[in-house]
Formats: C-alpha cells, structure tokens, sequence
C-alpha cells in the first residue's frame, strides 16, 4: 500500500504569524493533527502539530500571544505519493514524529500521520492469527 492510499487530503495551510490559538482552533474545526506553516520569505515550508502547540501550552506560553514560526518545525522530512507506507512509518520512526507532509514536486498534496498508517495496516492484521 502506498502513502497516496493512506493519506489525508484535507490539508491545512497556516501562516508564520498565526497565533497558537489560532492555529489550534483552525485544526480543532478542521479534525487534523497537523498544519502546514508556508513561510516563502524565510524557511518555505514547515509543519505545526497538536504536540507543539501542547508543549507550549504546558511550558506556560500564551497560545494568544506565541506565533506559529516560533514552534514550527522547519527540517521536515517530506514524504511522496509513491513511498511505500513501510517507508514512511520508517521515516517516522527513525525522525521520532508522527506526521509527513506528502509533496508531488513543490506542492504539498496531503499529510500522512502514524494514524492513518495503523488505519491501513489493521484490518490485514486483524486476519492474522495470533
């Protein structure tokens, strides 16, 4: 099975100068783990998780006054349509994070997340006998 299978393509696009709040809400409505942070004057892409945006909450920071590019994670590891999902749940592992974001040349096209690989991969170890 390949990432194109298993990935989400309700991609979430935010700003650098997005608040913490800003963006939490934005995923909140959009049910996605993860935003996409395009910063084309500085780092182009970046991606924003429900866990930045928790850390910060938890270290004490104002999500209302905290910005998106201060905890945007700017060496991402981009994952294609065709990799296999073995090689992005690799990718993961070896990178210690949850997301991708899937590009077709520049363009991001969908985000895959650990989830959505468990969602494809259970159902055929389901049928597995233990």
């Amino acid at each position: 099975m390949l990432v194109r299978d298993a990935m989400s393509t309700v991609v979430l696009t935010i700003g650098p100068a997005h608040t913490l709040r800003q963006a939490a809400q934005l995923m909140s409505a959009r049910r996605v783990g993860a935003a996409i942070v395009l910063d084309p004057d500085t780092y182009g892409l970046g991606i924003l998780t429900e866990r930045d945006v928790l850390n910060a909450v938890g270290a004490g920071l104002d999500p209302d006054q905290e910005h998106a590019h201060s905890h945007t994670t700017t060496d991402v590891v981009f994952a294609t349509p065709g990799w296999t999902l073995a090689e992005a749940a690799g990718a993961m592992l070896r990178g210690n994070f949850r997301h991708l974001i899937v590009l077709d040349g520049q363009d991001p096209v969908g985000v895959v997340s650990m989830r959505d690989i468990v969602r494809c991969w259970a159902p055929s170890q389901a049928a597995v006998p233990a």
